[in-house]
């Protein structure tokens, strides 16, 4: 198994927080940038759902589709909706995520039983 580049990974992240941000400004009328934490919340609850629920279904999310990367279980298949709620929840505390073991699994997979492959 390759290990995926923190690059990659960040581009991803990048891609879906965007798409949350400009979903949060269609869908929910906030502004971006927001103007107040009422705003962060919205966005912030928007990308949990988004990207867990991509994750979760098809082993990606948008920005992870566009990187090629795959978010996938020991054996293959996608993590399932309640772990990759899990796994994105811990993504935005960014802490779980930044701590990586040497085969470059961050908490936040150690904590779903995922990890990040080359699609």
């Amino acid at each position: 198994m390759q290990t995926v580049s923190l690059g990659r990974r960040l581009g991803a992240l990048f891609i879906d927080w965007i798409i949350a941000a400009l979903s949060g400004v269609a869908v929910a009328g906030v502004h971006y940038p927001p103007k107040d934490p009422k705003e962060n919340l919205i966005i912030t609850g928007i990308f949990i759902v988004e990207v867990a629920l991509l994750t979760g279904l098809l082993g990606f999310s948008i920005g992870k589709r566009i990187f090629g990367l795959k978010v996938e279980n020991v054996d293959g298949r996608p993590i399932g909706v309640g772990r990759a709620v899990i796994r994105t929840a811990l993504v935005c505390l960014v802490i779980p995520a930044i701590v990586m073991t040497d085969d470059k699994r961050g908490l936040h997979d150690l904590a779903a039983g995922s990890r990040v492959i080359r699609a």
